[in-house]
């Protein structure tokens, strides 16, 4: 029964570890980052470009819409309409055929008012890591407002910062605590993962050429 014990022991040692950490990764990353997220875009200074985190615009369960992605966009037009950047660029997956984030919220952006050469793809944003180094490295940005929910920007934001790169957050409305619930789960662990990746050196999948926006 003994060597049971130890064992048992041991595994609660470790969870308890674990949970320490990531919750000190975490409140780290919100002290960090406090000052760099907006809620009130009356107070947000103006950026040329907007960095636009994408997402699927449905659910993979029922089909229904995707309220995050429903509140990015929304966001990212009232950002453009009141004149706080003069910029919309999209990064998001574009890993199949068949599924094109960036593509998918030009459409609905311009559906709104944004006009198509306001407006600049980055199909090889598969990760926030990759989407806020490409912003700088590739569409040659070192300042920039990232749209998304509070919790992303903040993590986004927190990239930025590590990187050298002057960013901000504009936060898009957020979803109910029960419609969110398994995102803000995810979200404690995707943090530990995002700080061990920029203490190993982390780069994005692809960079690629230039593109400048003008």
């Amino acid at each position: 029964m003994k060597p049971v014990r130890f064992f048992i022991k041991a595994v609660f040692i470790l969870v308890i570890i674990i949970t320490l950490i990531t919750l000190g990764i975490n409140m780290h990353v919100e002290y960090i980052t406090k000052d760099y997220v907006y809620d009130n875009i009356e107070q947000l200074p103006h950026n040329k470009v907007a960095l636009l985190l994408g997402t699927s615009k449905y659910l993979t369960r029922g089909g229904n819409i995707n309220l995050y992605y429903k509140y990015r966009i929304e966001a990212a037009v009232e950002l453009y309409q009141s004149g706080k950047v003069d910029y919309i660029l999209v990064s998001g997956d574009n890993s199949a055929i068949a599924y094109n984030e960036p593509v998918t919220i030009k459409k609905d952006l311009i559906a709104k008012g944004i006009p198509d050469e306001k407006i600049y793809l980055d199909y090889a944003g598969f990760r926030t890591l990759d989407s806020v180094v490409r912003a700088k490295e590739v569409f040659g940005q070192d300042s920039f407002t990232i749209v998304s929910q509070p919790f992303h920007n903040k993590r986004a934001v927190y990239i930025a910062k590590w990187k050298n790169i002057n960013a901000i957050g504009y936060n898009a409305q957020d979803v109910s605590f029960r419609y969110g619930l398994k995102i803000m789960i995810r979200e404690k662990f995707a943090r530990v993962k995002m700080l061990l990746d920029l203490l190993t050196g982390k780069s994005p999948k692809f960079l690629g050429k230039k593109i400048e926006i003008q």
